[in-house]
């Protein structure tokens, strides 16, 4: 093929391929202003963080930027840790990521800042190992802070015992949760906690042991929705249904019908769509305005009318400290249900 040299020919060439390809200066217009990613840890089969992705979407459009959404599809830390030195590599314009194992992903995390590339991390991990990882902010639920305040719920109930479920014991800041709730009650965490393992089967019969053996077990507190629902199913068996004090983190159909009929005291909501959104829109803010500052951006944020038309719309109340925005803890109850539930899996 003969390459066309004329600029009358050029000028031709152009305007036959904007009409053909439907791009024109309207197009142009909409271009994203900034390209990030958001890099976490779970596997393709955790659908929890559909909630997350669809956040992502919406803080994209409101904001004019794009980002990508990567992770390991079998919740190897190992690939995610390849996938954070891709996005180095790839100069995005801001990260997002999960501090899933501070000490398997910091060297790979580090090769993002070196670069000046922005840093934002969210959901796991805690806010003093963000701030080691030079993040601006950390966009989360602090697990202890979480743990605690439920311990302290049931502790106005009357609780003086626990069984804490732990299904992600290979997650260290896992245990946080379980510590806080019985530092809440002033017992020993560690005797109160098993290693359920994440097979249901698994978790419903180790639940029932523990309960056979500790008949005077006060609560129980399952770190998700896979524990949650293996655990209605042994408590349930077993008789107890309704007569236990029984919390959860996390949302999910069956602990939303275990609300309602009163197995489930209450859900802890670490309200995901704002770690979805907020990390995104303190990025397109960073690049916009050229700050890095926790309290300048937290300001401009607060202030956009998009962002409060979202929490308003969910029912969402991310809550700020000096320098990061914690999007929980917040409290599913049979008081506020039905809201969550018109919400759940998309927004909430």
């Amino acid at each position: 093929m003969r390459l066309c040299k004329g600029k009358a020919t050029l000028r031709i060439l152009v305007t036959a391929l904007t009409l053909a390809t439907g791009f024109g200066a309207a197009s142009a217009a909409r271009a994203a202003d900034a390209h990030f990613v958001l890099i976490s840890h779970a596997p393709d089969s955790d659908s929890w963080w559909n909630t997350i992705k669809n956040a992502i979407k919406q803080a994209d459009e409101d904001f004019n930027v794009e980002t990508d959404y990567r992770n390991p599809p079998n919740g190897d830390i190992a690939d995610m840790s390849r996938l954070i030195e891709q996005a180095a590599a790839r100069n995005y314009d801001g990260v997002i990521v999960t501090i899933a194992d501070f000490d398997v992903l910091k060297s790979s995390i580090n090769k993002v800042t070196a670069k000046k590339i922005p840093l934002v991390t969210i959901n796991s991990g805690t806010e003093e190992q963000s701030a080691q990882l030079g993040a601006i902010m950390h966009v989360g639920q602090p697990e202890y802070v979480a743990g605690k305040a439920a311990g302290e719920k049931a502790k106005a109930a009357g609780v003086k015992s626990f069984l804490c479920v732990n299904h992600i014991a290979t997650n260290t800041v896992s245990f946080d949760r379980c510590r806080g709730f019985a530092e809440a009650l002033g017992v020993d965490y560690k005797a109160s906690t098993i290693d359920s393992g994440q097979d249901p089967t698994e978790i419903q019969s180790k639940v029932s042991a523990y309960l056979r053996n500790h008949p005077n077990t006060g609560a129980i507190l399952t770190l998700g929705p896979t524990p949650a629902s293996a655990t209605l199913k042994a408590v349930t068996q077993m008789g107890l249904a309704g007569k236990i004090y029984f919390c959860t983190f996390d949302f999910s159909d069956d602990i939303a019908k275990a609300i309602q009929n009163g197995t489930i005291q209450f859900a802890i909501d670490q309200q995901p769509y704002l770690q979805g959104y907020i990390p995104v829109a303190v990025l397109a803010i960073v690049k916009k305005e050229h700050t890095t500052d926790p309290a300048k951006i937290r300001q401009i944020l607060e202030a956009n009318p998009k962002f409060k038309e979202r929490l308003a719309t969910y029912g969402l109340a991310p809550s700020y400290g000096p320098k990061n925005i914690r999007s929980g803890p917040g409290f599913i109850t049979k008081e506020n249900l039905d809201k969550v539930i018109k919400y759940a899996g998309q927004y909430r």
